[in-house]
């Protein structure tokens, strides 16, 4: 009688999964974008320069009026200091006025915006909203204010929304700023519309010495659930092999090779981080321990992982780490070891199966009474097959 092969697959999940641009990267560029609009409501001499140069929106002539500046001056103030408070009164007295002109308005609700950016998402898009909607603003700002809007719609899970705001920007200027189609790419990645986000990805990744690796990456993951896998791996190693280092390229590669089953190949990076000292967490000794236990004939390397992993304290000594080091042991023939683990394990089981397990190994290992004795204590605890437990209380 031996362990059920059923128990053999570890439910361990492979935690390796690729990590892909989020809008928390534009966080600098945001903070550049509140500095310049608030001198813009400084209405300062100095002209930006021109962000969208191939945009065909005329841009308006409205200018912040001497009955209005000093408002807006104090609101973005306020804006700068992070006074909540403050800005919303002076932002309420500016649009309750009705001699305020487009550019008055929509300036004050762009700062608005910004200012509720990182405590209310909610409240900033509708800020955004009311801005663009204005259409009062230079084009720094009406399209800077797009950009923004679909980020916080990406970070807030509205793909679509974002995959509209950034058609509608890309539609009116003409942009070719690869950050731009990045996002949008981003969003159709999202979207699971894969085919269409490698083709506003590739563009601004392949042959570009200056692609970002979290562009690459993003492009790598739209290859790779496209079904693309040969192109995954090539950008795969291609990121891996610039960064060595990077512990995160690494995974990002053997997650590539696990999706194209090539297990041999995930395994060899694993291992090339596990000597260089990089499996640190609990999930990165879990991953290769059940890369090794649905590896035909690697269960003995299974065993030395599991153990490694306790001895550094990095595993939990739970039930499911000391059932995956008895299963490793068992089918190693390494059946004293495969005992001692079922003993550690079948306490702290949620139910009985343990206890039938470690049953079964002390009935072929001739320890008849230890045998029953687990057998008992698994009917105890509850087994969904009672009968293989009372065969052998009979033995």
């Amino acid at each position: 009688m031996s362990v059920s092969n059923s128990s053999r697959l570890l439910t361990t999940a492979i935690a390796a999964a690729l990590l892909v641009m989020t809008v928390g990267d534009a966080n600098a560029q945001r903070a550049n974008d509140r500095r310049a609009r608030a001198e813009a409501a400084k209405a300062t001499a100095e002209e930006p320069a021109n962000l969208f140069p191939g945009a065909t929106r005329q841009e308006p002539t409205l200018a912040a009026s001497q009955r209005i500046g000093p408002r807006l001056n104090k609101l973005s103030d306020a804006q700068q200091a992070g006074d909540v408070a403050a800005a919303q009164v002076i932002a309420d007295e500016i649009l309750a006025n009705e001699k305020a002109n487009a550019y008055e308005r929509a300036i004050t609700m762009r700062l608005m915006a910004d200012l509720y950016l990182d405590t209310d998402a909610e409240r900033s898009k509708d800020y955004l909203r009311k801005a663009i909607e204005l259409n009062g603003l230079k084009n720094n700002d009406h399209y800077g204010s797009m950009v923004t809007l679909a980020q916080l719609q990406l970070q807030d899970d509205d793909y679509a929304g974002a995959l509209a705001t950034l058609d509608r920007l890309i539609a009116e200027t003409k942009t070719t700023d690869p950050t731009y189609q990045v996002i949008r790419g981003n969003s159709l990645y999202r979207l699971e519309r894969f085919d269409e986000a490698i083709a506003a990805l590739k563009p601004v990744v392949e042959g570009n010495p200056e692609a970002r690796p979290d562009w690459v990456q993003l492009l790598m993951a739209s290859y790779a659930e496209s079904g693309r896998s040969e192109e995954a791996a090539r950008l795969a190693e291609e990121i891996a092999a610039k960064a060595p280092g990077d512990k995160r390229a690494q995974l990002n590669l053997a997650n590539i090779y696990l999706q194209s089953d090539d297990i041999p190949r995930a395994l060899e990076v694993y291992e090339r981080l596990r000597k260089a000292g990089e499996l640190t967490e609990e999930r990165d000794y879990r991953n290769l321990m059940a890369l090794y236990l649905n590896s035909e004939g690697k269960e003995r390397e299974a065993a030395a992982v599991i153990t490694e992993g306790l001895d550094k304290q990095i595993l939990k000594p739970d039930h499911q780490t000391y059932n995956a080091l008895a299963q490793a042991y068992y089918f190693s023939e390494q059946y004293d070891e495969s005992i001692k683990a079922y003993q550690k394990a079948a306490p702290l089981a949620p139910d009985g199966e343990t206890w039938l397990n470690l049953a079964k190994v002390l009935a072929n290992e001739g320890r008849s009474a230890e045998s029953k004795d687990a057998a008992q204590k698994a009917l105890d605890k509850g087994i969904k097959r009672p009968d293989e437990a009372r065969a052998l209380l009979k033995r």
